[in-house]
């Protein structure tokens, strides 16, 4: 370990972002490290060949610049390994496909990214593996929903689209008291905010294409592993074949540099607007897990140092019949903000979200739920932008 090495583990998330992952006295003192693009690697020996001896053997199990970005991962992660996969699912459905066999058991969160939920109920269905989705609000009281061949149990916090919290720490000690490993997916709050595996966690999983991206550009995902599980996760993404580019591992190292300050502004935006949509006579609910008034509130302010600039709120309507006009022509008169899918970008993104798949957690009664990506453009602008959705809203 280097001198700069040591000053790192105890330095401040801005300065550990700015310096993570790569040494540019390795690259002649370039700041970046290079882009390299592999396929063949060539060997100086036959014997070298047969036995693999050298630190790269071929492009798919990683070149300089995806080290250095592993390397970022595994620092912020505290993991002992992470490998880099083309998108955010399939951050989830390597490891399901590591550590789950036909006959296993997992549990998966009901408030699950529906994506997510689309492979458990498609592919690995088809595979022989059940899953059960549980309540987020469950804790400790998952034990009930063990069974003998659960072998896995899949969390998210907050979840996708609704931001219910789960208390992590005691799913953890549940599942491994029987067995299972517990993954995560902690693309919300990003390593920068919440260590899923300095709470029991065994895999983290990363949506990169949001926050580390910070640009609506890229497709990438991280898992990083403890120790216990670094090996298998490894092997099965060797197996099967699945990498992460250069040229995109070079953007994701980049945009982490700016990450955290980035973050900060996310953060302070979206909890302004959250406070200002909770007295707004147009608004049911705010769905925000940093309010005070949210039911999850008391988990995120125990294990979490902060919040991301991606929440929900309510949209008020009298009746089911009214809720996609509402949120339609809510949606239609924004001009600042985009309809699109993802976030963690620069700009501000609204969407009518679907709750139509969820199992336990039924959809809020009182109104359609609007999901906003607080983007980093000035408050007053977007405050500016969501009225004029209200007043679309209301002519309805």
């Amino acid at each position: 370990m280097t001198d700069k090495d040591g000053l790192l583990q105890n330095a401040g998330i801005n300065t550990r972002l700015s310096h993570l992952g790569n040494d540019p006295f390795d690259y002649h003192g370039f700041v970046n490290p290079p882009v390299v693009h592999a396929s063949t690697v060539l060997f100086p020996t036959a014997r070298a060949m047969e036995q693999r001896a050298q630190k790269y053997t071929y492009g798919t199990r990683g070149t300089p610049t995806t080290d250095a970005l592993c390397e970022a991962i595994d620092a912020l992660e505290g993991a002992a390994g992470t490998i880099l996969v083309p998108s955010g699912l399939a951050a989830v459905t390597v490891p399901f496909l590591a550590f789950l066999s036909s006959g296993d058991h997992a549990l998966v969160v009901d408030s699950v990214y529906g994506p997510t939920r689309h492979f458990c109920d498609t592919m690995l269905k088809r595979l022989g593996v059940s899953v059960e989705y549980y309540d987020p609000a469950i804790g400790a009281g998952i034990e009930t929903l063990i069974k003998p061949n659960t072998r896995l149990v899949h969390t998210e916090a907050p979840g996708s689209n609704t931001f219910e919290m789960q208390d992590i720490p005691a799913i953890a000690a549940i599942a491994h008291k029987h067995g299972a490993i517990v993954t995560m997916d902690n693309t919300w709050a990003t390593p920068v905010y919440f260590r899923p595996l300095d709470y029991g966690v065994d895999i983290s999983i990363h949506a990169a294409t949001k926050y580390p991206s910070g640009h609506s550009d890229i497709l990438m995902g991280t898992v990083s592993a403890n120790a216990k599980h670094w090996e298998q996760l490894h092997e099965a993404n060797i197996t099967l074949g699945i990498c992460g580019a250069p040229d995109d591992a070079y953007q994701i190292l980049r945009g982490l540099r700016t990450m955290g300050v980035r973050l900060e502004r996310h953060y302070e935006s979206a909890l302004t607007i959250a406070k200002w949509l909770e007295g707004h006579e147009d608004v049911a609910a705010v769905l925000h897990p940093a309010l005070p008034s949210f039911p999850g509130h008391e988990l995120w302010k125990r294990d979490f140092k902060g919040a991301s600039g991606i929440f929900s709120f309510v949209l008020k309507a009298d009746g089911p019949a009214a809720f996609k006009p509402k949120a339609h022509a809510f949606l239609d008169a924004l001009r600042i903000f985009g309809l699109g899918w993802s976030w963690g970008g620069f700009e501000s993104l609204a969407v009518h979200v679907n709750l139509n798949d969820r199992r336990v957690t039924k959809a809020p009664t009182e109104g359609p739920v609007i999901r906003l990506q607080i983007g980093l453009e000035d408050v007053a602008d977007i405050k500016l932008d969501i009225e004029r959705g209200f007043a679309a809203a209301r002519a309805v």
